[in-house]
């Protein structure tokens, strides 16, 4: 559905392994378990979080994409309008706000992400996808 509508999606793994935490291997086969039901080469890290030798393996198959603004809308204890003072506060040129799609910050996401595009928007950002076929990089 969202494919449809100009969304992207990226793999974040199968389990949301912390790759420093997690032998090496078993993030790989991770990464890959998801890539069956995802066919993405975009890759977000869990948490950020990725060891050098995961990178090294993953580099040339997915464009791994960091972030410069995480909005914590899964925490329950912070307000729409927290969420909408850090957009405000951290967002610069080309940078990449996390927000999540799940159970956990549905309610303050269907707030927040409206007001954070509105005030975006008047700011004169571009809200722009991440080219199809970026370069292989970090």
């Amino acid at each position: 559905m969202y494919l449809d509508q100009g969304h992207q999606v990226g793999n974040h793994t199968m389990h949301h392994l912390k790759g420093f935490n997690t032998e090496s291997e078993r993030y790989l086969m991770d990464v890959e378990e998801a890539d069956q039901y995802i066919h993405s080469n975009l890759l977000r890290p869990p948490y950020g979080r990725i060891k050098f030798k995961q990178l090294r393996a993953l580099k040339n198959k997915y464009h791994i994409v960091m972030w410069d603004v995480i909005t914590r809308d899964y925490n329950s204890k912070l307000s729409p309008e927290k969420i909408l003072r850090i957009v405000k506060r951290y967002t610069r040129d080309g940078s990449i706000i996390v927000f999540h799609d799940s159970l956990k910050s549905i309610k303050t996401l269907k707030v927040a992400l409206p007001q954070c595009i509105e005030f975006l928007q008047e700011k004169g950002y571009e809200i722009a996808l991440l080219p199809k076929n970026p370069p292989i990089s970090l």
